[in-house]
């Protein structure tokens, strides 16, 4: 018996239909038109044949719709050119028309019916509208056209399982069979119809066909072992994938395979033992371990290993693969998964380190150091960023968060400046940028400036809540418009009750207005939410009980917010003389 491996015949064709991608317009199977039924005067087939070689020269150039409206005047010349048809079919396959592609190939191979080009690009469109039936019936027609061309035998078979005709399918591929010889791809392909068709003894004797075959062959093996698991006989599955390892000891794979088993039982502690293996096996290659481990990895909360095991087996694959610099992302990514920012931002540094073309890294490395809130090295990062990247407009978003951060109020103005025209249609990165350009303005006391730029944003995007209480929070710090800042930070706490930065300017906003009890109201709302921690709304709850008249209440919480720091630059003088201070932050 003549045994050929998988890929003995390759199915190109129809593998690529398959897929469910669309095809590019493939070639015309003529270089003019051959067959016409509509009788035309010497002038027609003149022009006929005039516009269908443009119409091929403007969809080789990539002009589809120019392409598609030429052919479409050649079908008013001769409405029954078959290949005028195709090569519409072709443009609107191409577009994802698949009707019009079916109508007009149906035509075509009406009028033409020996043409397999026209076939085949039909039985394509069928099999995407799932009209499976009709695509085997179409793959028959064209086995009788080229009987020697297996390859549409294969596909009518495949086409057959798909249409879930069974019977069919199954004779199709054992005709297969008689002609090439026993072959894995055949076998397995029967295996899976038999099991499809709720026929598991017809499948297992597919594959102990081919073990008898090549008792050898380990990959027959784990089919088998996988045949077995399907069925739930674990006896079996382990039986079998053992034995792959008793044929060939130095298989890597299934180690994988038995990893997967002993962790459906629920045995971590012998799946983590073959794991483990897995990746110190030599036949391996890393890419696939590498695959393995972040599939194992990919849902933390629902992680089936500890997280010492996931340590021991980055430390394999670090052992493995010093010089792979995937490593180093992968172990950025374990730190960031146990909040260790740090860690994770030195391992993206080592991997730029490798390779400083990768502007993802850069990108996470910078949004680390602002969750670190080192805005040094984000400054500096950002800047290098920006020379690498000049047209990423995010590294100018994160090098201005930086210098606000650092005071540097003139070089945010400017760094925002220059990444402006690569912000593109980028919504929200525009946004953000004129949050910064208004914070900037207003800290170098340019206020006209500040507030237009604070109009800007609510223009942009009503509900910024941020820019809404900054807003808010200028205005009462300024005294000025201060119904408007009622307004805007009252729509802020509406949408935020719980957030203690947003009640903290809305009291103060109340306070500002000499609505003193309601400003209690916000500030000690603000304070049972998280607030009793921070030195600014601490000193604020002091004002306000100052002016209510509770006045040792008021220093007590002065005292309070002294201790906590970061107050005011008048709580200290607050505190020694006990009175109300105006502060202009």
């Amino acid at each position: 018996m003549n045994l050929r491996k998988t890929g003995y015949f390759l199915l190109t064709g129809f593998l690529l239909a398959s897929c469910g991608t669309t095809k590019p317009i493939a070639e015309s199977p003529v270089e003019k038109p051959t067959i016409q039924q509509t009788l035309l005067t010497e002038d027609q087939q003149n022009e006929f044949e005039y516009l269908f070689i443009e119409g091929l020269k403007q969809k080789k150039l990539g002009n589809a719709s120019n392409a598609a409206s030429i052919f479409s005047r050649c079908l008013e010349i001769d409405p029954n050119s078959a290949v005028a048809m195709y090569e519409m079919a072709n443009i609107h396959y191409a577009n994802k028309d698949l009707t019009s592609a079916a109508l007009l190939l149906e035509k075509a191979t009406s009028i033409d019916d020996s043409n397999k080009w026209y076939k085949l690009l039909l039985a394509q469109v069928y099999q995407q509208r799932k009209q499976f039936i009709e695509a085997a019936a179409i793959y028959e027609k064209l086995c009788k056209l080229e009987p020697e061309n297996l390859e549409f035998l294969y596909s009518k078979a495949v086409l057959l399982g798909m249409a879930e005709k069974y019977q069919d399918a199954i004779e199709a591929y054992n005709k297969l069979e008689e002609e090439i010889g026993l072959s894995d791809q055949l076998s397995v392909a029967k295996q899976q119809i038999y099991m499809d068709w709720g026929k598991p003894e017809k499948a297992l004797e597919e594959l102990e066909k081919l073990i008898a075959f090549n008792p050898q062959e380990p990959q027959y093996y784990g089919l088998l072992a996988e045949f077995y698991q399907s069925q739930g006989d674990k006896e079996n599955t382990l039986k079998y994938f053992n034995k792959i390892l008793e044929i060939a000891p130095d298989n890597g794979f299934v180690h994988f395979s038995l990893a997967g088993y002993y962790q459906a039982e629920g045995d971590f502690n012998q799946a983590f033992e073959h794991i483990k293996l897995a990746f110190k096996n030599e036949e391996l290659d890393a890419e696939t371990k590498i695959q393995y481990y972040m599939m194992q990895t990919a849902d933390p909360e629902n992680s089936d290993w500890t997280d010492a095991q996931i340590s021991e087996m980055l430390a394999i694959l670090f052992e493995e693969y010093p010089d792979d610099n995937r490593m180093f992302t992968i172990y950025a990514d374990y730190f960031i998964r146990q909040n260790k920012l740090t860690e994770a931002r030195d391992y993206l540094r080592k991997y730029l380190e490798t390779d400083p073309s990768s502007f993802v890294i850069w990108q996470q490395l910078m949004f680390l150091s602002n969750d670190l809130h080192d805005f040094e090295t984000l400054f500096t990062d950002s800047k290098q960023a920006i020379e690498l990247f000049p047209n990423q407009a995010v590294s100018y978003a994160l090098n201005a968060v930086a210098a606000l951060q650092l005071q540097k109020y003139e070089e945010a103005l400017t760094v925002m400046e220059e990444g402006e025209p690569y912000i593109l249609d980028n919504s929200m990165l525009k946004i953000q940028f004129e949050i910064y350009r208004a914070e900037a303005y207003y800290k170098l006391n340019q206020v006209e400036q500040a507030f237009k730029a604070f109009d800007e944003v609510i223009k942009l995007d009503p509900d910024n809540f941020m820019a809404l209480n900054n807003y808010a929070y200028y205005l009462s710090l300024r005294g000025e418009d201060l119904d408007k800042a009622e307004r805007l930070s009252n729509r802020v706490v509406q949408a935020n009750p719980t957030n203690p930065t947003y009640l903290d300017t809305h009291a103060w906003v109340l306070f500002k207005r000499k609505d003193y009890s309601l400003a209690k109201f916000y500030i000690e709302t603000a304070l049972e939410n998280g607030g009793d921690e921070n030195a600014v709304l601490v000193e604020h709850y002091g004002d306000i009980l100052y002016m209510l008249g509770e006045k040792e209440k008021a220093l007590a919480n002065w005292e309070k917010a002294l201790e906590l720091g970061d107050g005011s630059a008048v709580l200290e003088q607050k505190v020694k003389e006990s009175r109300f201070i105006e502060s202009n932050e």
